[in-house]
């Protein structure tokens, strides 16, 4: 008998149910090995506008229930909270399921549409790992303001800091195993404050646990440069919420937009899978959005699920997904925002025939 997964689904906002439906789909259709059971999970603007709450209790009780889950696109710049804020779902469960470890994956392939032009033999593939629950967010809503002045706060603590890099050094372990550096960067500003002193202290101590792996250290504003003149440099870098928050979009750049920029967000029992991208509310309804981050990162939920539970059966298919996707970016079946004619229905099925 084949596997089930319970899978939690939010379809959200905007573009989310137009990338998720074709995704889903293209999951169903895989394998024989194993299956899967969707449950939908109301959360966002839409929710919000219709029973008062962006991330209702139920739909958080479904996510923590799952086996994994898979998010599109939460949020509408236009609906937000009384005090001006955005409604931010999707943090609010990376924190109440303490997915402290953000995958950003940033790969270049034939086909994208990246703005720099690479040196012969030059490939960029990095990952970066963002810490997902703490940092500059940490005061999320809850800041300090008066008419004089306005403060957050930042908090970084051992026992979450030591998890994520104890992630990134096995993630660089793995990846040496498949051919890449075995180097790994921390990512900070500790020239300026203790408290990135303090993260730096933590991931020395954690290097030193994998003689066989090169460590080193990038202050976050150099990092921005380097990531632009020399990204081929660089293997699994770690750093905090808010940086990586950042350079998880400069690294988009690099592969030519959001639309190609997926995520994992994964904690010691949960994991969660979605596009960087927001739920572009400007373009909602009109069948262009680009679906290929939502596929790709539902391809590293096969990834995750299928290592976790021992199934070789979706780590396989999870390398098919991916290459799927880049065999069609370099034959140019793709959306308009990468130069191609498809809309989201026909760049999704695009991929589902390859595989």
């Amino acid at each position: 008998m084949p596997k089930t997964f319970e899978i939690a689904v939010f379809n959200g906002d905007g573009i989310g149910p137009e990338i998720m439906a074709p995704t889903l789909t293209l999951l169903s259709g895989l394998s024989s090995d194993y299956d899967f059971v969707w449950h939908d999970c109301p959360a966002g603007a839409a929710s919000y506008l219709d029973c008062g709450s962006d991330l209702p209790e139920a739909s958080l009780d479904t996510a923590r229930r799952a086996d994994a889950i898979l998010l599109s696109a939460l949020g509408d710049p236009a609906v937000r909270f009384p005090d001006g804020t955005e409604m931010t779902p999707q943090i609010d469960i990376r924190i109440a399921l303490d997915l402290y470890a953000g995958v950003r994956p940033v790969r270049v392939v034939p086909g994208m549409r990246t703005p720099l032009a690479l040196p012969e033999g030059r490939t960029i593939d990095f990952v970066l790992i963002r810490e997902s629950t703490e940092g500059l967010f940490h005061t999320q809503g809850k800041g300090t303001v008066t008419d004089d002045m306005a403060e957050e706060t930042l908090r970084i603590t051992r026992a979450t800091t030591e998890k994520v890099c104890r992630f990134t050094f096995d993630l660089a372990e793995a990846r040496r195993a498949g051919g890449h550096p075995g180097r790994v960067t921390s990512v900070d500003k500790a020239n300026v404050f203790r408290a990135f002193a303090f993260w730096r202290e933590i991931f020395d101590g954690i290097a030193k646990d994998h003689p066989e792996l090169t460590a080193d250290h990038a202050y976050v504003d150099a990092m921005a440069l380097y990531m632009v003149q020399k990204p081929w440099d660089w293997d699994v870098m770690v750093t905090e919420n808010m940086f990586g928050d950042i350079l998880s979009d400069l690294g988009a750049g690099l592969m030519g937009g959001l639309g190609m920029a997926p995520s994992a967000d994964i904690g010691d029992d949960h994991a969660l899978f979605q596009p960087c991208h927001g739920s572009a509310p400007d373009i909602a309804g009109q069948g262009i959005a680009n679906p290929f981050a939502m596929i790709l990162s539902a391809g590293m939920m096969l990834d995750w699920l299928g290592r976790r539970q021992g199934i070789p059966a979706m780590v396989a298919d999870a390398a098919r997904v991916q290459a799927a996707v880049d065999a069609c970016l370099a034959a140019g079946e793709t959306t308009g925002d990468l130069g191609g004619t498809l809309d989201t229905q026909g760049a999704a099925h695009a991929v589902i025939a390859r595989l």
